[in-house]
């Protein structure tokens, strides 16, 4: 019954949320936030637990601050996809403005595939519409495997409505189909600042020990694919920012889980420099670092 009512009630927000003029989806959107917030549930203390580590320095109003602007980021961040599907080529266009750019399309022009990497900052799907409509690059990406079957495939079908290939994360086929699309020249993008999996690669992230997943790095040394950690903001317009940060590059020496090591470091430093800078974009409700992960009951 509960999983039938969570796909009923996302099946409502993509039929009636996408007709609503984005002023009101704005608003109803700020409004959910407001009241979740201050309902203090287990996503709201979680995401205040992470953000003290982010803002080792903030207090409890600060903290509450940040919390407060971050389920607003996250509101907009749903109101936004739920819209998507329903936005003009011209509105999908003028939705992103991205710094360093270049470091993409050199990367694609020279045809040996790239490999973007992004925490979970502001909207990547607003970014992924972006690049498929503005730049005209298609790409492949992995989703989640969502309980029930059904809401996952509502993901599928909005993500790949939008220009995107999209793989399940489980069932072990996607790396080798990433590896291929990578080989043919291809985009891959992956959310990488939370692990999936129990192969994941140990960080030191904000001082503390978190898992980030290793695909990113292990496509990257496989295929000779450029890696390229981006990050994403908002900042009070209608236009999100973001910045493709320089590629991080493959080690010359040591063994295949050194290099894997070094590189998924490497992008949890660009991650954190993105996330330190704009904390309230930082949709991250759910436990990260290890230390965090042990208080759990068995």
């Amino acid at each position: 019954m509960r999983d039938r009512l969570t796909d009923a009630l996302y099946g409502l927000g993509w039929a009636a949320v996408k007709k609503l003029p984005e002023p009101a989806a704005a608003r109803l959107g700020r409004t959910i936030a407001d009241s979740v917030w201050k309902r203090r549930g287990k996503g709201v203390l979680r995401l205040e637990a992470n953000l003290a580590r982010v803002v080792p320095d903030a207090g409890p109003e600060r903290l509450a601050e940040l919390s407060k602007a971050g389920m607003r980021s996250y509101m907009r961040y749903w109101m936004e996809s739920f819209r998507l599907p329903a936005w003009s080529e011209e509105r999908a266009r003028q939705s992103f403005d991205v710094k360093d750019l270049h470091h993409l399309t050199d990367g694609l022009a020279t045809g040996r595939g790239v490999v973007i990497a992004l925490p979970h900052l502001a909207n990547w799907d607003v970014a992924g519409i972006w690049v498929t409509r503005a730049l005209g690059v298609p790409f492949t990406t992995v989703a989640e495997r969502l309980k029930p079957e059904s809401l996952y495939d509502r993901f599928v079908a909005y993500r790949e409505s939008l220009g995107m290939e999209v793989l399940p994360h489980t069932g072990g086929a996607a790396f080798g189909t990433l590896a291929r699309r990578l080989r043919e020249g291809g985009l891959v993008c992956l959310v990488a600042d939370r692990d999936l999996s129990a192969s994941g690669v140990e960080v030191d992230f904000f001082g503390a020990t978190a898992r980030m997943p290793a695909g990113p790095a292990l496509l990257a040394q496989q295929t000779g694919a450029l890696l390229l950690p981006v990050t994403l903001w908002y900042d009070g317009t209608s236009v999100m920012k973001g910045r493709v940060h320089p590629p991080v590059e493959v080690p010359e020496s040591g063994t295949r889980a050194e290099k894997t090591s070094s590189m998924t470091q490497a992008l949890a430093d660009a991650f954190a420099g993105g996330i330190a800078e704009h904390p309230e974009d930082w949709h991250m409700l759910q436990r990260l670092w290890l230390a965090d992960l042990e208080e759990r009951p068995a």
